[in-house]
């Protein structure tokens, strides 16, 4: 009689024991992406559109009446080199606030949960909570920002007449005391939670939903569709913080910080619709630097996992 720890011997139309295939074992986990990567991608878009951004923050903050007259003032007073006031500050701006949402975004989308096919809502509280970080780190950038492209508009006796940003930082700190670096942090947190809860997390859910259509594979023009419909959104949703924000910093002198001031006196001389004020360049401005940002990331990625796939681990 055979043993019962013998191995029977396996017959003629009987299957072996299969072994489970490969796709059921635990896949080895993908490593993040660099956390600069975003900093990056926005830095390179904010240069392309950086006239645009120019335009918009000078509607918003002087008495110029439209996009085209805000242009030609801007190149008969400063030559075309002036389209590009301030771009030291908009770099500043991009790898401190921009570096900073984009990492703060991935990471809280990590803390809630939220995976490939997450719901909008979560989408929405991640990129809430990376604006709100992203907004209090980036707001001495921000304010350099805005006061550099905003300061050729102003008549010359209330220019700061900053030459670069570090300048820019270090006198307002000598002139105005540490403090003045928090100023408009209180509307720029807010517009900050809302662009982050609008743009980015209108990208990933709007790629989401193409790539569940039979029309759209994960390649360049899912990308652009995608980008295109979360800057139009994220247009609307940042304009009334956007104007706020722009007026309270390019502000000066005692009192002139108050956010509700700032309201109330605009509400008084312009009515409510100033709350949408420069909203097409705004848009003009938005949308390529939202297109141009997500489809350089997308890019920088590709590159990342090119490098990695031929053992450069480098980033």
């Amino acid at each position: 009689m055979a043993s019962s720890d013998q191995v029977p011997p396996v017959t003629a139309g009987v299957a072996p024991a299969t072994v489970p295939p490969k796709s059921d074992l635990a896949a080895p986990k993908k490593k993040p992406y660099p956390f600069w990567l975003g900093g990056v991608a926005a830095t390179i878009a904010a240069s392309i559109t950086h006239p645009l951004d120019l335009t918009k923050v000078r509607l918003q903050a002087s008495g110029d009446k439209r996009m085209v007259e805000s242009i030609k003032k801007t190149v008969r007073t400063a030559g075309y080199r002036g389209l590009f006031d301030g771009i030291t500050g908009t770099w500043l701006r991009q790898m401190s606030y921009s570096m900073c949402r984009f990492w703060a975004y991935d990471e809280s989308k990590k803390i809630l949960g939220a995976g490939k096919d997450a719901p909008a809502w979560k989408l929405a509280a991640a990129g809430s909570m990376a604006g709100g970080i992203a907004g209090f780190i980036g707001n001495p950038g921000e304010l350099v920002m805005v006061r550099l492209q905003g300061d050729f508009a102003k008549p010359p006796e209330k220019r700061f007449n900053y030459k670069h940003c570090l300048d820019a930082l270090y006198r307002m700190v000598r002139e105005e005391g540490p403090s003045s670096l928090a100023r408009g942090v209180g509307p720029n947190v807010f517009r900050a939670i809302l662009m982050n809860a609008s743009q980015l997390a209108s990208y990933d859910f709007f790629k989401a939903e193409l790539l569940k259509t039979k029309y759209f594979e994960d390649n360049i023009m899912c990308h652009f569709t995608a980008s295109f419909a979360a800057g139009t959104v994220a247009t609307t949703v940042c304009s009334p913080a956007d104007v706020l924000k722009s007026r309270i910093m390019n502000a000066s002198g005692p009192g002139s910080s108050s956010t509700m001031a700032m309201i109330r006196q605009s509400m008084k001389n312009e009515g409510a619709m100033f709350m949408f004020k420069g909203w097409v360049p705004a848009w003009t401005r938005l949308q390529p630097t939202t297109i141009l940002i997500f489809l350089t990331l997308e890019q920088l990625r590709n590159a990342v996992d090119w490098s990695r796939s031929k053992g450069y681990d480098f980033v």
